[in-house]
């Protein structure tokens, strides 16, 4: 990736600055190459502060030579943007959208334009530890896949899949996009229930965090189906056996799967939902 590349963020908000931190750090391109649309002053002033990128108020004004723009807002404020930047984008510009449930042909009918990305990460890109899946239109050049390749690595790991799987998109948002959030439940009522057997809440959420990382660290490492891995941890008749029970009976698997479902059918909702 060309160090002069010209990069044009609209929104900067969590998600936005992690995308901006990544590729500074991965020496992607400069920060006077970076331009974010942000309509708060204050959160224009604590970027150009912390990065010392540019940052201006008007979306339209921020695309105008952009080799990338990416699309880092909600659903439900792409209407607006595609007002203030249709018939500005530059020809060949690539779009790279983060938007949930808005397919590829609504992005380009909005803009006019036809070389888009449609991508879902998460949070963990805070930390360069997103997982990022994403495809895109026939129009966009091997050159420019290199090119969203690699912003999308800078904050993590990325899986690409062809346009006809576009579908795929709408399920990674329902299991990686949203899954933070179960991660961060699950670890919420762990460090709770120790709390309650009468551990100190320090030591509660020192416990849990670590358990959680070594457990995922470990099986990385040994690439183990999860099954195998929790029978080797489960003694007969032991406390772990005991415990797994108690999840099994209040249907731990039962409510994963419809929360899963939940997302998936929220992630298509907001899709047809933002048509116009």
């Amino acid at each position: 990736m060309a160090k002069n590349v010209k990069i044009t963020l609209i929104g900067a908000g969590k998600m936005g600055e992690a995308i901006i931190s990544g590729v500074l750090k991965q020496g992607l391109t400069s920060p006077e190459n970076i331009t974010a649309a942000e309509p708060h002053p204050d959160r224009r002033e604590e970027l150009v502060k912390r990065y010392g990128i540019n940052c201006v108020e008007e979306n339209g004004a921020a695309v105008e030579g952009a080799d990338v723009v990416l699309l880092s807002v909600k659903p439900q404020m792409f209407k607006m943007v595609a007002a203030d930047i249709k018939g500005r984008l530059p020809t060949g510009a690539l779009v790279i959208s983060i938007m949930a449930g808005m397919t590829m042909t609504r992005i380009s009918e909005k803009l006019g334009h036809d070389l888009i990305v449609r991508t879902m990460p998460n949070t963990p890109a805070q930390v360069a530890q997103a997982i990022t899946m994403w495809t895109c239109t026939p129009t966009v050049k091997q050159a420019q896949q290199s090119l969203a390749r690699d912003i999308l690595s800078s904050f993590g790991q990325e899986i690409f899949v062809e346009e006809e799987l576009e579908k795929y998109i709408d399920m990674a948002t329902a299991i990686s996009g949203s899954g933070p959030a179960y991660v961060f439940l699950f670890i919420e009522a762990w460090i709770d229930a120790g709390v309650q057997i009468g551990f100190p809440r320090w030591m509660a959420e020192k416990l849990v965090l670590q358990t959680v990382r070594g457990s995922v660290e470990y099986m990385v490492s040994t690439g183990d189906h999860p099954a195998k891995m929790r029978n080797d941890v489960t003694s007969s008749a032991g406390t772990s056996a005991a415990a797994l029970y108690e999840f099994e009976r209040a249907g731990l698997r039962v409510a994963v799967a419809d929360a899963v479902n939940a997302a998936f059918n929220k992630s298509q909702e907001l899709g047809r939902n933002n048509k116009d």
